[in-house]
């Protein structure tokens, strides 16, 4: 199980540095169809594994981000003006997310996460400008959209344990930025959604989830640290690549992925 894990954090490692995901499209439909294999759907763990898939993705996120962060950074493509007048509210918005995905039960967790990434993929393919990017510059948000939109941007990405990218990247491709900034950007706004959202699934779920030792709440620690340590290994590898893939095979690609996390989650 843990070797398996430890190879899709490298793949979801891969996936935070150059598509900005955080590694959460990779994390949650994997973690969620191990605990459905290896204890079933009638068992405890089977009952809460949407629960855990989406608290330790969000737990994983705290570090893999955080390396994506620092390797954008020495690269020099983070959009930092952009990046920083949002990154208080979607802290707040983070833990009502949280918390929300832990009133609901699993199925209605996994059916956000599919609807979420339909309208993520249409709203990719159909509105102009994601796939080509024409604009010279990043258009900035007003204070009052950008506290607005960080707070959704929180609260969905840790309902959905999936990061902001699904968010992010969107919004800056329809303000102007290139793929690489955008991805860029969507790593460090990812944090204090993780940091505030795993506090709330640990702390929360603290007693009301005794899923038995090696878990904080619906925090799976040993399933977190061998997809840290893979997250690790493709963050590393791939570096290299940023900045270097042209944008519109960037942007395609992106969708792609997307395409096939959800064929994944309608399949288990």
């Amino acid at each position: 199980m843990y070797v398996l894990l430890l190879c899709f954090g490298a793949l979801a490692g891969v996936t935070t540095v150059l598509f900005g995901f955080g590694g959460g499209f990779v994390v949650v439909p994997v973690l969620y169809s191990v605990l459905l294999a290896t204890y079933g759907a009638d068992s405890g763990m089977g009952q809460a594994a949407m629960h855990i898939a989406v608290a330790t993705s969000t737990a994983v996120m705290i570090f893999g981000a955080g390396l994506a962060t620092l390797r954008h950074y020495k690269a020099g493509t983070v959009p930092w003006a952009q990046v920083r007048p949002l990154l208080a509210s979607i802290a707040v918005g983070a833990v009502p997310g949280a918390a929300a995905a832990m009133a609901l039960s699993g199925g209605w967790v996994r059916w956000a996460f599919i609807v979420y990434l339909g309208v993520t993929i249409l709203d990719g393919l159909l509105r102009p400008g994601f796939t080509r990017h024409t604009a010279s510059g990043i258009r900035p948000l007003g204070k009052r959209a950008t506290v607005g939109i960080g707070v959704v941007i929180g609260a969905i990405a840790a309902f959905l344990g999936v990061g902001g990218s699904v968010m992010t990247v969107p919004l800056m491709r329809r303000r102007g930025a290139s793929m690489t900034a955008a991805t860029a950007a969507a790593n460090p706004l990812s944090l204090p959604m993780a940091v505030a959202g795993s506090a709330t699934y640990a702390l929360l779920a603290w007693d009301a989830a005794p899923l038995g030792d090696w878990h904080a709440g619906f925090i799976d620690l040993r399933a977190c640290l061998a997809l840290a340590a893979g997250s690790w290994l493709g963050i590393r590898i791939t570096s290299r690549w940023i900045g270097k893939i042209p944008d519109s095979v960037h942007a395609k690609t992106y969708l792609v992925l997307l395409c096939a996390v959800l064929v994944v989650m309608l399949a288990v």
